[in-house]
This record gives structure tokens, C-alpha cells and sequence, in this order.
């Protein structure tokens, strides 16, 4: 991306950075912004940029109003950190800008995520990387953040060598759109009338299907399975880490949840397997089996720390090497919005 050496951007970002959020009206876009002021975090200066639509529009941020303002390359003059959430489209053509205005771009589009000069990074997991960044740092794709979360801690104790996932994805990694077309969806289906979806390719009501990203037919995977598996073996260090998954998108609002086997390499009980990820940052424990309360969207949306339950041996390696776990997250936070609000912390002076 640029020239510069590896820190010396972030050697640049002072302690009160002037902080640009690009897509601010988005769905993620809000989320950063209310990510900034429920962390606290430490804004000289907010700048709000969007489409032209949206230009002179304002949102709230700390109790004052902040006027929308179009992007344009020239938006990024003054700017520190620069969080990056309205598509990769936009992520390829203006990131550059921003890197060249002297900024530190975190980037939540799938546009450098695999690129091999960009760290990919979830700080619980793999802060460190975050050291070789030249200007740009990916935000991971949502279910890859929120999973690796989970499985980092198991990882560092015992190696895992094989996941198999199953997820079960809410309306929100599909925008703000998708979100609103479940409302009208199910509203429409209680009052017993007709909704024509328009965002997602079937109804979304009462119903879930195979993930809408684009399908491989020769593969028989879709886009969102391949960017897992690819995402979840940078960020955690394992190139080759076997990974098989099935994506699915189910009718909730903003939280995923992922039931996922975890083959290690030698024997992990469940009570280690609990005690390790009872002692992991960013994650909390919800594994009542007396009261089979359990990771549900509804405890998750809203929350910060990803929950992991259902952590049991399972009973299809006999050999006691494979446990399997539910976890869930919320999308738009550590999924999403919440993650680069880390990231950007990460970059402030110590």
C-alpha cells in the first residue's frame, strides 16, 4: 500500500487522533460510532463521511451533532485513524488516500483481508501482527473474528487440527436492508399478508437457507464458506488448518451463532477445555447443562464478549480428541464494528 516503513504510522498516531468513520450511515457504521463513545474512546476530532445523499446530514455523537460529510480523496487531510466500513469497492479506491494523508486505515471490507501485506486481525488473537501493518489493517469477516475468539485459547493449550463448522447467520451481516426486510418480512407473515423480498433471494420469514453469497458451482462452496476458512487459518497462524463449513442464514436480527467440532492433536477434556475459555479475554462462559440454558442470539446482541457453550467430548471421535462447542457473537459488534474500534485502541500510545 505504501512505501513507508512497518511502525512508522503507528508511531504517528497520537493519543487523541482525529478519527474519520467512512460508510458512517451504514449499519456497521452506526455500530462505530457507538462503539467509540460506549468505550470511551480518547477522539480529538470526529469526522463522519458518506455518499452525497447523505451529505449535510448529521448524527449524534457524545450528546453533539455531527455533520455528514461527502468523501471525497481529499477527506482524509488531518486524519489519524480512519475506520473504513462501506464495501470494498469504496475500501480499494479510497483506502490509498487515506494511507497517503498520513492516516491508519482499518478496514472492515473483505478488500485486504487476504493480502499478504495487510495484517488480519482480532486483538484477543493475534494483536502481535498488528507491528507489520503499512498503513492498512483488515477487519476480519465476522464469523472468523467472532470463532477465533473461542478457538485461539484452545489452540494456544492443545493444537487443533481440524474444525468442522456449521453456522447460523443473522440479517445484519447483510446490512442494514437485510435487517429491515426481516421486520417487514415477519411483521407481513403475522398479519397473514404477502412481503415480495427484494435484498435476500428467498423469504426470510419463518424460514432460513443456504448463504445468499455468491456459489461456486464447481466447488459446491459459497463466497462467505471460502472467506471462513481462508480468514480462520491466517488469524490464527495454521495455513493448512482443515476446515469444513456450511453457511447458513437464519431469520435474526444481529447475532451468528456456529455449532463447531474441534479436533485436537492429543486428548482436551471438557472441564480444561471450560477452564481455559473461562479465562480468556473477550470471551464468557454460558454452559448450564442442569438448567440447558445455553449461547442464544437474544443474550449475545448487544454484548460485547462472544459466548461459548455446549462444550462436550464429541461422540464421533472415540478417541476423546474432538470436542464440540456452540459458540455466538454479535455481528455488528465483535463481528464487526467493535473489533476496529479495538484495533484502533491498539494503535494509541502506551
Amino acid at each position: 500500500m505504501t512505501e513507508q516503513s512497518p511502525l512508522s504510522l503507528a508511531q504517528n498516531v497520537p493519543a487523541n487522533p482525529v478519527v474519520a468513520i467512512v460508510g458512517a450511515t451504514g449499519a456497521v457504521g452506526v455500530e462505530l460510532l457507538n462503539c467509540l463513545e460506549g468505550r470511551n474512546f480518547p477522539v480529538a476530532k470526529l469526522k463522519l463521511l458518506a455518499s452525497a445523499r447523505s451529505a449535510g446530514k448529521e448524527m449524534t455523537f457524545r450528546g453533539q451533532a455531527v455533520v455528514i460529510e461527502e468523501l471525497t480523496e481529499a477527506s482524509f487531510d488531518g486524519v489519524d485513524i480512519a475506520l473504513f466500513s462501506a464495501g470494498s469497492g469504496i475500501s480499494k479506491k479510497f483506502a490509498p488516500a487515506a494511507v497517503k494523508a498520513g492516516a491508519v486505515v482499518v478496514d472492515n471490507s473483505s478488500a485486504f483481508r487476504m493480502d499478504a501485506h495487510v495484517p488480519l486481525i482480532v486483538p484477543e488473537v493475534n494483536a502481535d501482527a498488528m507491528a507489520a501493518h503499512q498503513g492498512v489493517i483488515a477487519n476480519p469477516n465476522c464469523v472468523a473474528a467472532i470463532a477465533t475468539v473461542a478457538l485461539a485459547p484452545l489452540h494456544a493449550a492443545h493444537a487443533i487440527k481440524r474444525l468442522n463448522m456449521a453456522t447460523y447467520q443473522a440479517a445484519s451481516g447483510a446490512g442494514a436492508a437485510a435487517m429491515e426486510e426481516l421486520r417487514l418480512a415477519t411483521q407481513a407473515a403475522l398479519n397473514g399478508e404477502t412481503y415480495e423480498h427484494k435484498v435476500l433471494p428467498h423469504p426470510y420469514a419463518f424460514n432460513f437457507f443456504s448463504h445468499n453469497a455468491d456459489m461456486d458451482e464447481a466447488s459446491g462452496y459459497n463466497g462467505e464458506e471460502t472467506k471462513v476458512v481462508a480468514e480462520t487459518r491466517r488469524i490464527m497462524g495454521v495455513p493448512e488448518l482443515p476446515v469444513g463449513i456450511t453457511c447458513i442464514r437464519v431469520p435474526i436480527l444481529r447475532a451468528h451463532g456456529m455449532a463447531i467440532s474441534v479436533e485436537f492433536e492429543d486428548v482436551v477434556s471438557p472441564e480444561e477445555a471450560r477452564a481455559l475459555l473461562e479465562a480468556a479475554p473477550g470471551v464468557r462462559v454460558v454452559d448450564d447443562r442442569a438448567r440447558n440454558y445455553f449461547p442464544m442470539p437474544v443474550d449475545a446482541s448487544g454484548q460485547e464478549d462472544v459466548l461459548v457453550g455446549r462444550i462436550r467430548t464429541d461422540l464421533g471421535d472415540p478417541s476423546g480428541r474432538t470436542l464440540a462447542i456452540f459458540v455466538v457473537g454479535d455481528q455488528l459488534l465483535k463481528g464487526a464494528a467493535q473489533n476496529a474500534v479495538q484495533i484502533a485502541e491498539a494503535l494509541l500510545p502506551r
